[in-house]
């Protein structure tokens, strides 16, 4: 029997319980065997105590323990409307890719985590989008990619998020390659061209409900404030009703992919080691 897959993801998303639940089902539900940890950043709590719920379902992010990782995964969180500079674990999230980095090992990022990520590594600025992008929406291949192997060209994702990173510097830097966008030219996901790096801007992890909670967690905490939406996603648009799972084949398929070229990194510095 094979080794199962070690995969850490840093959860910096508000709804941690769900963020890890999401995870760890998608990552559970194709034909490879994987060990997933939580890992939550220690600079988050410097000025108060760690919420014992995130005691009880992470552990806090050790370098040491990083480095055994076969893969790894940083989130999304709310906070794409923040500056970079007062994010207050931003070093240690800086920390941690530099030690993905230095040790060779498969990146995803997520949203935040893809803005982040590409800020540090390839200076890529982050821009605020006049509206929140919110919903289902068709997206593009732009150029054929292995984590999009087995999706139509065309392809439903769902995306929610208040920022984007600037595209046409992205598509002006030899490093990188753009995958997939909308049809508005929203980025779905681009990747590293020579490094095992990927960012992906769609929350492909939700479940069916997952933008619906969102919706009303927003709502819930700022009532008097008229909240965008989720487009192209209820039966029943108008009694916001019966939620569509419309992107549950791109969720499989994309997961399914990077686990996969996750086990052939691993064989391949197995290989390596023996």
């Amino acid at each position: 029997m094979t080794t199962p897959l070690k995969i850490g993801i840093l959860n910096l998303m508000h709804d941690k319980e769900d963020t890890q639940q999401r995870f760890t089902k998608v990552l559970s539900a194709g034909s490879h065997r994987v060990n997933v940890q939580y890992f939550y950043p220690q600079t988050h709590y410097t000025s108060r105590p760690v919420p014992k719920l995130v005691q009880q379902i992470s552990q806090p992010l050790e370098l040491g323990e990083v480095a055994t990782m076969d893969a790894f995964i940083i989130t999304g969180a709310p906070i794409e409307q923040l500056p970079f500079k007062k994010i207050t674990y931003l070093d240690e999230v800086h920390q941690l890719i530099d030690c993905l980095v230095a040790n060779n090992i498969p990146q995803l990022y997520v949203c935040w985590g893809a803005m982040a990520a590409a800020n540090y590594l390839y200076g890529i600025s982050k821009i605020s989008l006049p509206q929140k992008i919110f919903g289902v929406f068709h997206n593009y291949i732009q150029h054929e990619d292995p984590l999009l192997t087995g999706l139509d060209d065309d392809f439903l994702a769902p995306h929610a998020r208040y920022a984007e990173l600037d595209i046409n510097k992205i598509a002006r830097d030899p490093r990188l390659i753009i995958n997939a966008t909308t049809k508005d030219n929203r980025l779905f996901s681009f990747r590293a061209r020579e490094k095992n790096q990927y960012f992906l801007f769609s929350h492909l992890e939700y479940g069916q409900d997952a933008l619906l909670k969102e919706y009303l967690r927003e709502r819930n905490t700022h009532p008097g404030v008229e909240y965008i939406k989720p487009q192209n996603y209820f039966r029943d648009p108008l009694h916001m009703k019966d939620p569509q799972f419309s992107w549950q084949r791109t969720q499989q398929v994309f997961f399914d992919n990077w686990l996969q070229a996750v086990a052939n990194d691993a064989k391949t510095k197995q290989l390596v080691k023996e």
